[in-house]
């Protein structure tokens, strides 16, 4: 059965400091993958946290192992400009997701 985790992912060490988001190494791979995660439901929201080099991903998946194995094969995770820093199990207490 499914639950949301919360996972936060961090710049790798290929990221360009110099170059925004959308300027970064295959950014339509990755737009496009992460895109077809949320299409399937296993990405419910994300996007980076400002100011730090971090990105949030609340996702519904049944084991953290999931979570790793799937978001090994995003392109940025490939080419090492993203790297899985923390998967936890997230209980939403407040509000409600689709």
């Amino acid at each position: 059965m499914s639950r949301l985790f919360a996972v936060i992912r961090s710049r790798g060490p290929r990221w360009n400091q110099a170059a925004p988001l959308e300027g970064q190494v295959d950014w339509a791979g990755h737009a496009s993958f992460m895109n077809g995660l949320r299409d399937e439901a296993f990405i419910v929201l994300g996007g980076p946290l400002e100011g730090t080099p971090d990105v949030l991903l609340v996702v519904r998946a049944t084991t953290p192992e999931e979570i790793s194995e799937r978001l090994a094969r995003d392109p940025w995770t490939e080419n090492g400009l993203l790297t899985v820093k923390q998967i936890c199990p997230w209980q939403l207490r407040l509000g409600a997701l689709p």
